[in-house]
């Protein structure tokens, strides 16, 4: 399969790279004192946007003479392509508040970001901020280019009113097992209750193992990531028993190969979806929302999760870096958290979330369960050719647990393979 998004970044890598070389770039000492106006990007979600909003009204209103203009994040196929083409045109905004730490690394090779230990007290405030979690965001040199902002912990959302018209318990459903996940998805599909007991993209892009592969793996294994010590850690144990329950989902006609136009949850056509509590709103008024963990071959509590997160990152093209600072620290404090709480539905990554915003909780309880599993969340490894390396898993992934085409062993062999040479060659690079 032809790897687009990866090959485009590559090619943006490479671009940047020579363009940096020929752009004069604000004086790192100097700009990280200067204060004066600032542009910021938010993502397209209404409800960011809206508190994106908000929180540069409340600052603008206080800091008249260090403006902050907020946009949504320039259109393109994805907000990554995007962020790397602004890089190399030395038009990036000074904070995107929806970078995804899997393109950290390609950002970071294209000299586009900022460390935010250069800052006084810059690496205390991410770690006092997110506490044990903030290590998972931590670059190979070391460093933090990226904020931890907000987690969107993956689980299993479901219909009630499926599950109680295949004639199945709404409020105890059992999906903890991989067995008991199956004879559940069985009877959903086979009663006619649903056409699909769970239907995630089948689709070959890059981030897909994040919504099927990657949050199982990490209950699975204990909290392990794809990779760890510079070496893939997938094909294990707990690898081979994720990939064959997969395997059973699609090769039982329990998860479709094809891919849904639409939100097959919200039109009743899947029972179940892995998923954050971004989607809760989404659902509001059309499903009524179950939560359950992700499942595990021998069930259980306390199990890991992905977490979907999305940082903030300060971008070397930005000039006012002390406004763009103290703005990122304003942005993501105690009462702009609770905000942002309030008003998405999203989990600030915070390490004393359920103890500071616990009156939220307790008046949304569905959100609960999200809150608790943020504290136990896997990241992806922040590694050189995190695009390529995930888009290589997704390749063999696709092969071998949605098409059976290989056994789901060689499978996840191959992808090891490929992944250990690619690890390899942008080692070389480096």
């Amino acid at each position: 399969m032809l790897r687009r998004t990866a090959s485009a970044l590559l090619v943006l890598v490479a671009a940047g790279t020579a363009t940096a070389c020929g752009r004069a770039a604000p004086d790192a000492t100097v700009a990280a004192d200067a204060r004066g106006p600032i542009k910021v990007w938010l993502s397209n979600n209404a409800q960011e946007v809206r508190w994106g909003r908000q929180m540069v009204a409340a600052w603008n209103e206080r800091h008249p003479d260090q403006h902050v203009t907020a946009q949504q994040i320039p259109a393109g196929k994805t907000s990554e392509e995007a962020i790397s083409a602004s890089i190399i045109a030395g038009t990036s905004a000074c904070l995107a508040f929806n970078t995804s730490p899997a393109a950290v690394p390609t950002f970071q090779k294209q000299n586009g970001l900022v460390p935010l230990d250069d800052f006084p007290g810059g690496r205390a405030y991410v770690t006092g901020r997110s506490g044990g979690l903030a290590e998972q965001y931590t670059s190979p040199d070391g460093k933090f280019y990226q904020l931890p902002w907000k987690s969107n912990p993956v689980m299993i959302l479901y219909n009630k009113k499926l599950f109680k018209k295949a004639g199945l318990d709404p409020e105890h459903p059992k999906l903890a097992t991989y067995e008991e996940f199956l004879k559940t998805s069985r009877t959903l599909v086979r009663s006619g209750a649903a056409k699909a007991a769970i239907w995630p993209s089948p689709s070959s892009d890059f981030f897909q193992p994040w919504y099927d592969f990657y949050p199982a793996f990490a209950a699975q294994s204990g909290g392990k990531q794809l990779i760890e010590d510079g070496k893939p850690r997938f094909d294990s144990s707990a690898g081979r028993q994720v990939a064959a329950f997969w395997r059973k989902l699609y090769a039982q006609k329990l998860a479709p190969q094809e891919a849904y136009p639409g939100d097959a949850l919200n039109d009743g056509k899947a029972a179940m979806a892995t998923v954050g509590p971004w989607a809760i709103s989404a659902y509001k008024n059309s499903v009524d929302i179950g939560v359950a963990p992700v499942p595990t071959a021998e069930g259980g509590t306390g199990k890991h999760s992905f977490s979907d997160e999305k940082s903030v990152a300060m971008f070397s093209a930005c000039e006012n870096r002390g406004t763009a600072w103290d703005l990122l620290k304003f942005a993501t404090s105690s009462a702009q958290d609770g905000t942002f709480l309030e008003t998405t539905g999203q989990m600030p990554m915070r390490e004393d979330l359920t103890t500071r915003y616990a009156d939220y909780f307790a008046k949304h309880p569905t959100y609960k369960a999200f809150a608790d599993q943020a504290e136990r969340v896997v990241e992806v490894p922040n590694v050189p050719g995190s695009v390529d390396i995930w888009q290589a898993f997704r390749d063999q992934w696709t092969k071998s647990v949605v098409f059976g085409r290989e056994s789901t062993d060689t499978g996840l062999r191959k992808a090891s393979s490929e992944i250990t040479d690619l690890l390899n060659e942008y080692g070389d690079r480096s």
